[in-house]
Formats: structure tokens, C-alpha cells, sequence
């Protein structure tokens, strides 16, 4: 991905517009665009701010091409990894039951600076699996640069009402289906990232 590409797709993960960064970094709409088609490159003071605005990297955004090494062992933020995912449109989330693995296609999926945030129903068996056993695996492939990312982590039911908040903006959908806001069904957990690498 080049630095374009991915400040577009961390744009749109966090459901922001053009013009909505555009004034958030104090720069016309044209500028924004620009950068996100690779036709000029962000100054250095406003890589700065895009950095700390998506809770990534600067390398994360500077490097179109990483040094495989460099990737595997590299920490990546779950900005940097929500990035990823968003790029490649889908996800699978891989949970245990008893001895049995679960592997599912998961949708709902939000950041901050620290952690990953899945939602999911309380009737649904993901559920139950997460509350007998907190360890995840989320992989995502990328069919146009042929690259995985795999993040594993500890699932806990984030209580919260303002990751709820910022992922019934992200989704609409969250809000049409669970209207009520103190809505039981609807629940969010945490993934706290131990390892995550992307091949």
C-alpha cells in the first residue's frame, strides 16, 4: 500500500471524510485528496498529526514496502492493524469451544490507540466461547498484495459506553438493530493484541 492508499483507508475506518480531516488538520479538502491519490506527499509536521489522528506509526504510513523482517517483528499498533484489515475488506476471528476450534467471519470491528474492539450478540455462541476462553485469533488476507496479518490476543467485555458510542457511528446498523442504550443483547469485547505480524 502506498502512503496515499493507506491514509484513505484509515480515513474511511475511522468514518471520516475528506473534508472532515481536512479541517481537523487545518488544510483544504484539495490537499487531502491529493495526498490519498499519491499525487503529493503530507508535510512533516502534518505525518505528526495523521500519526497521532489514526493511532499508527509514522513508519506505518512512510513505508509502502517494509522489509518482510521488519514487519514480523515490528510492533503494530490496532490502528495499524484495523488499517490492514479495512484494506482488505474481511476478517475471521478464530475462538475455541471445549477442544473444538470456531473460525467466523467478523464484521464489527473498531480501535483506539491500544486496543482492538469486536461486537457481537450475547445469544450468539462467540459469546459464550469468549467468556470461557479469552484467547483469539483474528487473520486477515489481502488478495491484491498477497499478504496476511495475524493477531492474537485476550478477549474481555469492554464496558465502556464510548466504544459503543464511536462503533454505533461507524455501523448504523449497530443502532437499527439494538436501538435502546441500555440494550443488553448487544455487547463489545476488548482483544488486548499479544502478537500481531504481517507475512
Amino acid at each position: 500500500m502506498t502512503t496515499g492508499e493507506k491514509i484513505a483507508a484509515l480515513r474511511k475506518s475511522k468514518g471520516i471524510t475528506q473534508e472532515e480531516l481536512a479541517e481537523m488538520l487545518k488544510i483544504s479538502r484539495q490537499s487531502v485528496s491529493r495526498w490519498e491519490m499519491d499525487a503529493v506527499f503530507p508535510e512533516t509536521e502534518k505525518m505528526i498529526k495523521l500519526s497521532k489522528l489514526f493511532g499508527c506509526s509514522i513508519d506505518f504510513l512512510l513505508n509502502s514496502e517494509m522489509q518482510e523482517q521488519d514487519e514480523k517483528t515490528a510492533e503494530l499498533s490496532a490502528g495499524d492493524c484495523l488499517a490492514f484489515i479495512r484494506d482488505c475488506t474481511y476478517c475471521f476471528l478464530a475462538t475455541a469451544d471445549a477442544s473444538q476450534p470456531r473460525l467466523r467471519p467478523m464484521g464489527m470491528l473498531y480501535a483506539d490507540g491500544r486496543f482492538l474492539y469486536i461486537g457481537t450478540d450475547s445469544r450468539k455462541k462467540v459469546y459464550s466461547e469468549l467468556l470461557r476462553n479469552p484467547l483469539v485469533e483474528l487473520a486477515s488476507y489481502n488478495l491484491h498484495t498477497r499478504r496476511w496479518i495475524r493477531i492474537a490476543g485476550k478477549a474481555q467485555i469492554e464496558p465502556s459506553g464510548g466504544v459503543r458510542e464511536q462503533m454505533t457511528a461507524l455501523y448504523p446498523m449497530i443502532g437499527q438493530e439494538y436501538p435502546e442504550k441500555e440494550e443488553i443483547f448487544f455487547v463489545i469485547f476488548r482483544i488486548e493484541i499479544e502478537n500481531a505480524c504481517v507475512d
